[in-house]
């Protein structure tokens, strides 16, 4: 009774919530008492969400001789049950729009093995405190734009508004530097496909401790550079972003060096639905990690919150080799592991003076880490187009200690019968959370992009 009570009130509070400010003293006592630290409900519930004890994965047996690929997997229990097309009415509850179709597209090869829920998302100290002061502080400003005062965890640990929902997602903590190798993949109707090698280099101010509060960033939220180095036709491609963190004060910042020209330049089409680069054509450039960048094409609004089957600890899909992985129409869906989780869920539909080959957006973010694990795309004629899902695997190295997307990401289209398969991790190294000195602003340059492309 007191999980719905606490389900009802917080949802009723979003639902007419237009004030983007603080919350009271009162209300954020609440984060580490019947809240976590970072804002979740700690209690489980009936539907099989599992209680929030704060404990992290104890993975030091693990990394004994640990050869520094993918982490190896601390899940060790077997599925509960399996959903297929067959079953799935037994489950309908538990489904979101998006699985629905996939099993309704997919009937005979879709399938959702789901295991015991179990929250091991967890942050160090000093994201908590960082959350606790953000829930009395922070504020949107500028229309949703931007934000003001939260600094290090996610802004709004206790949301007023849908926006402060998406703005959780956009500046959850990460740590303040990572480096990422990982392939990129987007099979023909057949199946074929061409790996694509991917080296990310980002740095987070957001999450520097020597930043007391957003006014201190220079409006700079993210630092991000992604050079590709295979197949051959798409070696010493750069991208360069500078993520502003109001978008009203000035918008995203993107450079690009192509080998062909030998050339840095300006590239403002890195933003929005414009296609994702390596995409080919099956995502927008604001589809990657979920969703990023300004929020204002879309008039945003709160679902409420739900009980869903979601990517969760899905370390296996790391350790799967990529020609197992990746098959016709779908992802090889057997090393998948789903868990019953408490999502946020918000709709963006399209304002009326706005461009955007989405007309209507439905993003569900994970209630413990803020990230969004799944969503769903609509065209303009409402129709469902694309299923997004992206899969959580929390660090458990003590160097890194996040809960950020290492799982595995896919954008799937209903129409196409194809999709692309991002962040595969199966055959590269962890991510480099240390040693990273190096990356300073003075190293996102165009002069730099220069340097890396050849």
């Amino acid at each position: 009774m007191k999980t719905k009570m606490l389900t009802t009130a917080l949802t009723l509070s979003l639902a007419a919530g237009v004030a983007y400010a603080d919350v009271p003293a009162s209300q954020a006592a609440r984060l580490g008492a019947d809240l976590t630290p970072t804002g979740a409900e700690k209690a489980g519930s009936r539907s099989g969400v599992a209680a929030w004890t704060g404990r992290a994965i104890d993975g030091s047996s693990l990394l004994s001789g640990w050869d520094g690929g993918a982490l190896p997997n601390p899940m060790s229990d077997s599925a509960l049950y399996t959903v297929t097309a067959s079953n799935a009415s037994q489950y309908d509850s538990q489904l979101t729009v998006g699985q629905k179709a996939m099993l309704a597209t997919y009937p005979d090869t879709y399938k959702m093995n789901v295991y015991k829920s179990n929250r091991t998302c967890t942050y160090p100290d000093f994201v908590y405190k960082a959350a606790k002061r953000n829930a009395t502080v922070g504020k949107v400003v500028d229309g949703g734009n931007g934000i003001s005062e939260a600094i290090m965890a996610g802004p709004f640990p206790i949301p007023n508004s849908a926006l402060e929902i998406v703005w959780n997602h956009t500046l959850r903590y990460r740590g303040e530097r990572i480096a990422r190798d990982f392939n990129y993949a987007a099979p023909t109707v057949g199946g074929d496909y061409v790996l694509t090698y991917t080296r990310d280099e980002v740095v987070f101010p957001y999450s520097n401790a020597q930043n007391q509060r957003a006014e201190d960033l220079n409006n700079i939220s993210i630092y991000f550079v992604a050079y590709t180095s295979a197949p051959a036709r798409r070696a010493g491609n750069v991208v360069l972003v500078h993520e502003t963190l109001n978008m009203a004060k000035e918008g995203r910042k993107a450079w690009t060096y192509s080998p062909g020209t030998r050339r840095v330049r300006r590239a403002p089409n890195i933003a929005y639905d414009n296609p994702l680069t390596n995409g080919d054509g099956l995502a927008t450039s604001d589809q990657y990690d979920g969703y990023n960048g300004a929020p204002d094409r879309y008039d945003w609004t709160v679902v409420g919150k739900q009980e869903k089957l979601s990517i969760q600890n899905n370390y296996q899909v790391n350790l799967t080799p990529s020609s197992d992985m990746l098959k016709s129409g779908h992802a090889n869906q057997d090393p998948v592991r789903y868990e019953m989780r408490r999502q946020w869920v918000v709709e963006g539909n399209l304002k009326g003076s706005a461009r955007h080959i989405y007309a209507k957006r439905v993003l569900r973010m994970d209630e413990d880490s803020g990230q969004m694990t799944a969503g769903e795309l609509y065209d303009g004629r409402g129709e469902l187009w694309r299923v997004q899902e992206v899969g959580q695997a929390p660090d458990y190295r003590p160097e890194a200690h996040t809960c950020w997307t290492t799982g595995g990401e896919w954008s799937y289209d209903l129409l196409a019968g194809r999709y692309i398969a991002l962040q595969l991790k199966s055959g590269r190294p962890a991510n480099a959370v240390t040693g990273l000195e190096r990356l300073t602003p003075d190293y996102y340059t165009p002069a730099n992009v220069r340097r890396l492309g050849r």
